[in-house]
Formats: C-alpha cells, sequence, structure tokens
C-alpha cells in the first residue's frame, strides 16, 4: 500500500484517448445514483468500454459511502491497471482517487473538471470545461 499518492490528473481529453488506446483501463464513474440518473453517463460503448458505477458520498443522505472500497474491489475493477475516476467537477473523484490508492490501487487517476465541470459567472456547470464541454459521447437517462 502507498500513503494515499494517487497517479496524477487527466483532462477528459487525455481520458478519453487513454480509453481509445488501453484496452484494460477503467473509468470509476464515482457520483451519486441521481446524478447518473438525471445528468447522464459517459458513453464509451464505441471504444468498447462501459463505465464503472460507484458511488463516493451515498444519494438522498449525501454521506461517504462507508463500503466505497470493497464496492470498487467488486466490481470489474482490476487494482493493478490503470483506474481513471470522474466524478462531477473533480472534486469527489481526486479523494476517491487518494483513498483507493492507499488501499493499495496502482494507478489512479483523477479526471479534472470531471462530467459537468466548474461554475460559470451565472453559477451554472456544462459550459466551462469537463467531459460534456469537450462534447466526448455521453448518454442521459
Amino acid at each position: 500500500m502507498n500513503d494515499g499518492t494517487y497517479a496524477g490528473d487527466l483532462t477528459p481529453g487525455q481520458t478519453w484517448q487513454i480509453l481509445k488506446n488501453k484496452p484494460k483501463v477503467s473509468l470509476l464513474d464515482v457520483r451519486t445514483t441521481a446524478e447518473w440518473a438525471y445528468v447522464g453517463l459517459p458513453d464509451l460503448t464505441s471504444l468498447g468500454h462501459e463505465p464503472v458505477l460507484v458511488s463516493w458520498i451515498l444519494f438522498p443522505e449525501m454521506q461517504k459511502n462507508p463500503g466505497f472500497v470493497e464496492q470498487v474491489l467488486g466490481s470489474k475493477v482490476d487494482p493493478r491497471e490503470e483506474l481513471l475516476i470522474m466524478c462531477r467537477s473533480g472534486q469527489r473523484s481526486k479523494s476517491a482517487a487518494k483513498a483507493l490508492s492507499a488501499a493499495g490501487f496502482e494507478a489512479c487517476y483523477n479526471i479534472l473538471f470531471g462530467f459537468e465541470g466548474d461554475k460559470n459567472s451565472n453559477g451554472h456547470r456544462g459550459t466551462i470545461n469537463g467531459w460534456k464541454v469537450e462534447n466526448l459521447p455521453w448518454l442521459q437517462g
């Protein structure tokens, strides 16, 4: 195990290129069930991947998921392979990358700006940066 230092940060575009070129890499989406259902999900089907969905924060309680590491270990994710981690804006995913790195995952990357990106001057997401703004494939509902 390491000290919780994760492998680094990637933009959504860099993430797409890694997913495109590496068959064993996984994208872990740590948003809530409500976000997946109502905001959307990355669509990785053209790359032969599908996102792994494990919430860092549980909806509707909005409490940290106490079984997070165990649930990721129970998914199809290989702790020895690269793991690209996404949330709404890149904050929860950074915490998740640190936690999984501390649990022994070898190469956890945080996806900067996440699915929706930073807020603009009106407090709205999805206009400055992030997966959707970079016009990467996604599905809704």
